[in-house]
């Protein structure tokens, strides 16, 4: 037996379905396969919520005619450069049938940042499917279909997927299994590319689906572009995402429907009730899981000696029930023997309490599982979005809490010795910003050290870099270099070491700050029309790792296919088409007011000290 097969086998042998076993019994002799690729190991797949809802969604539906599986980065893979690759000459194969990917009927290529966008080359290559649509065959290979907040501008990669699910892809891709499934057997004896064609138009009229293939892009010089059109009457001009109601989402949307028999996940809200300007999180409606699916998921966590538990919620203090929750959570950490791990996502500060972090500190073990700082003292870690020191930025962008709010809040985690270590987000490059505001920022660490109180504890500078995402209002504004960020970032760390010393801030203050590769690959990905996903391509087969490229190799790659890096940092104009817009529903109104706003600061004083943060307990 290859390595890679012991692999997969001892996956089989680790896995514990939690919402009871699949029944593929039932499903039709001619389903189709459906494999969803996801870029990570094994335990951080089993945090992949969307695909693995899917994958329950497929085979927990009778009526569907299709069997899911999953290819995960498996431990035996070799990795070359920018390259992986089976040990052994073997195939990439799935974990539950181990059969080779690229023989699957559709594949489901999940990529959660921008900046991981090159992750599918490699996946691909991978797989031995060929990258480019019009290089695959309908019937012979794959339909690929890409997801997931990295398609936010699914334009990068037009010329490699076929479809694209937009919002959540429950509706939309049980209907796509269907068309594919029907088109198998009625377009058997056509002309496979017009076998493919036909099947594309049908699913570009699927809500939620975007299909590339199907629409004309105007490229303008250097990037961007003048227009996108239909190909035909019969394809929509807008492609909107598609989200479900309450009554709608079955459990895996809530509860990860499999564990390694280490941790269980649970999702009890979708969505937050805040629209901030540079924030997606506000875009899907608010909804929150039913109790009783999450009392009863405990439960089955229990019974499988599962431990640990992640709230994966970006407003975990949005759910109705969270003293319920809470509660239930500390009578399993008591079943657990004291072995319990709770790991807690976001909340804000205007919604913490007294009562909520009296019901945390309860809990047993808690940590940030996403972060290894390895201090010592109380695991309990505080994170504060201040996202900006400037009050006026704060207000500019949609963010809503005063500094009152964030001082009670401050003099609450005063009072709970539990909480030891503060982790504070900010945004760096905003436009406007001047080295006034990024002084600022240290100036307020170092406030929140002081009102905090905690002689032994830690602030740590969690910086990122702002980009404006596609479907947020910030998406048509400048961004700055990514090559000049790392100055602006010493310029915040020497104002730390001036207010404090250099032994206070080498003990009490730490300054984390993103890779400038992934960043430079996210400025062009953001805002890149269909000649972006060329320029990648031709990276990847020159071998170029994208966690190690520069701005000159970056830049030379652009210049190869005619394009300028600084098109896709300049101000966008309001009413100037951008390459998404297709799916682009955004008030372009409010994008004009938004740009005026900043505008009107950049004319005058720009104010600075302590902003309006807020609060994540994780």
């Amino acid at each position: 037996m290859s390595r890679l097969l012991r692999e997969i086998e001892d996956i089989r042998k680790s896995e514990i379905p939690l919402c009871g076993p699949y029944r593929l019994t039932g499903k039709a002799p001619d389903s189709l396969r459906v494999v969803f690729l996801l870029p990570y190991m094994h335990e951080m797949s089993l945090m992949c919520m969307g695909p693995l809802a899917l994958y329950d969604l497929v085979n927990r539906g009778s009526d569907i005619p299709a069997v899911a599986e999953r290819a995960i980065r498996y431990s035996c893979l070799r990795a070359s450069g920018n390259r992986l690759a089976p040990p052994e000459g073997e195939v990439y194969r799935t974990i539950e049938s181990a059969s080779p990917v690229a023989t699957a009927d559709i594949v489901g290529v999940s990529i959660a940042n921008s900046g991981d966008l090159p992750s599918f080359f490699r996946l691909l290559d991978l797989a031995g499917i060929p990258r480019r649509s019009a290089d695959r065959v309908f019937g012979r290979h794959p339909l690929v279909v890409g997801g997931n907040g990295g398609f936010a501008n699914p334009e990068i990669l037009a010329d490699y997927v076929d479809v694209v699910a937009l919002g959540e892809g429950e509706a939309s891709m049980v209907e796509l299994i269907r068309v594919v499934h029907r088109a198998r057997g009625a377009h058997a004896a056509m002309d496979p590319e017009l076998a493919k064609e036909s099947v594309l138009e049908e699913l570009s009229r699927v809500p939620g689906l975007y299909v590339p293939a199907m629409y004309d892009c105007e490229l303008r010089p250097g990037g961007g572009v003048t227009a996108v059109r239909p190909r035909t009457p019969r394809v929509p001009a807008k492609v909107r995402p598609q989200f479900l109601g309450l009554d709608e989402l079955h459990a895996a949307h809530f509860v990860a429907p499999i564990s390694n028999g280490k941790r269980g996940v649970v999702v009890p809200t979708l969505g937050c009730r805040w629209a901030c300007h540079f924030c997606t999180l506000g875009v899907p409606p608010f909804r929150q899981a039913p109790f009783e699916l999450l009392d009863a998921y405990l439960e089955e966590l229990e019974k499988h000696d599962i431990a640990q538990v992640v709230i994966s919620s970006a407003t975990f203090t949005q759910y109705g029930k969270r003293y319920a929750l809470l509660d239930r959570l500390r009578e399993h950490s008591h079943r657990m023997d004291g072995r319990a791990t709770t790991i807690i996502g976001s909340i804000r500060a205007d919604e913490l309490s007294a009562r909520y972090l009296d019901a945390v500190s309860q809990l047993g073990d808690t940590g940030h599982f996403f972060t290894e700082l390895k201090l010592g003292g109380p695991r309990g870690i505080v994170t504060l979005a201040p996202e900006f020191a400037a009050p006026d930025l704060v207000r500019i962008f949609n963010k809503t809490m005063t500094p009152q709010r964030v001082h009670r809040s401050i003099d609450l985690l005063r009072e709970n010795e539990h909480f030891a270590h503060i982790m504070l987000y900010f945004i760096v490059g905003a436009p406007g910003e001047t080295a006034a505001d990024r002084r600022a920022v240290a100036d307020y660490a170092v406030d929140v050290f002081r009102r905090f109180d905690r002689a032994n504890g830690t602030v740590i500078l969690k910086l990122q870099q702002f980009m404006p995402e596609p479907g947020t209002v910030s998406q048509r504004l400048p961004m700055a270099d990514p090559a000049l960020m790392e100055g602006h970032v010493e310029e915040i760390r020497e104002r730390l070491r001036e207010l404090v010393g250099t032994e206070a801030h080498e003990r009490n203050y730490r300054v984390v700050w993103d890779q400038a590769s992934r960043l430079l690959l996210e400025s062009v990905c953001l805002r890149g029309d269909r000649r972006i996903g060329h320029v990648l391509e031709s990276l990847h087969d020159a071998g170029v790792d994208p966690a190690r490229i520069s701005a000159e190799r970056l830049r030379e790659a652009l210049t190869a296919h005619g394009l300028d890096h600084g098109h896709y940092l300049r101000r966008l104009d309001p009413y100037e088409p951008v390459p998404w817009e297709v799916v682009n529903d955004v008030d372009r109104d409010q994008e004009s007011r938004l740009m005026t706003e900043l505008d009107r600061r950049g004319a005058g004083d720009r104010p600075t000290g302590m902003g309006t943060p807020g609060l994540l307990i994780v």
